[in-house]
Formats: structure tokens, sequence, C-alpha cells
């Protein structure tokens, strides 16, 4: 499928809006949300690179105005540059779209980036849970500490 008909997709699954103008609009109008142009309504997944086919992603996600943005792994298996593209997109979509995002990911720094709150888990249970800050500048449980010992960090020399 295109851009276009990925994106409008929920609409048509929901009959949502009605004629194709309407569809039409909102569909360029998600797309330049993402930071897309309409200029890419006719390309396929395989025309996009990894960061631009998430943000097809997020414009479909959001088609249907939701409160929460569910984001399992955004940034896997993209490269560091694109990685903070798609960390900023999540986070300009947060406030422009006043909804929630639930970020579901192994990478500290991009939840240190992106969340207010955390909630650690091992084992499929979550051990510690909280205020971003308190979680990441003093964790309670074992888990939480080995977890964040792990992270590299720069050293300066």
């Amino acid at each position: 499928m295109t851009a276009r008909r990925i994106i409008a997709e929920p609409f048509l699954a929901r009959g949502a809006l009605k004629g194709r103008g309407e569809i039409e609009k909102e569909t360029v109008k998600l797309l330049n949300s993402v930071g897309l142009g309409k200029e890419y309504l006719d390309r396929y997944p395989h025309q996009f690179s990894g960061g631009q086919r998430q943000r097809v992603a997020v414009a479909r996600a959001l088609a249907l105005k939701p409160k929460i943005l569910i984001a399992d792994e955004p940034t896997s298996a993209l490269d560091v540059s694109v990685q903070a593209q798609v960390l900023n997109l999540l986070k300009d979509i947060q406030e422009k779209f006043e909804l929630s995002v639930l970020l579901i990911t192994h990478d500290i720094n991009a939840a240190r980036f992106l969340c207010e709150n955390i909630a650690v888990m091992h084992r499929g249970k979550i051990v510690e849970s909280g205020l971003s800050s308190a979680v990441l500048e003093r964790p309670e449980t074992d888990y939480a500490k080995t977890l964040l010992a792990a992270v590299p960090r720069i050293i300066h020399v």
C-alpha cells in the first residue's frame, strides 16, 4: 500500500470520515503533522527510510485521535541521528495532540528524554515505578540499580 492508503486505512475501516475529499484532507494533515509533505503520499514503504516509515506509522496511529499512543521500541534498528528525530517527533506529537505516550523500551536515555514517569519491569512484573527523575537518579531496587549501572556513559578525558 502507498502511504496515502496506509494513513487513510483507519478512516476507511471505521467509516470515520465521509468522502474522498475529507479523507484526503485529513491524510495530508496527518502526514504534515509528522514532518512529511504531501509529495510522500504515493510512495511505497520500500521508498522510505526507516525514520520516515516510523513517521508514517505515527501518522496512521493518530488518525482516529487516540488519547494514548503506545510506542513499542520505536527507535530500535534506527541509527542514532534518526533515533533522535523519532524521539523528538514523539515529544512534539505528545504536546501537539495532548496525548499520553506509553513508551516500551530498553533505551534508558530515550525513556529519560520522553517520559515523566517510569516503570522498571523484571520478568514481566513492575519492580519499581515513579517519577523519571526519582527512578533514574535514586533507584531503590537492586534490579533497577543494576539496570542503570549497565547504561553506557561517555567518559571525558
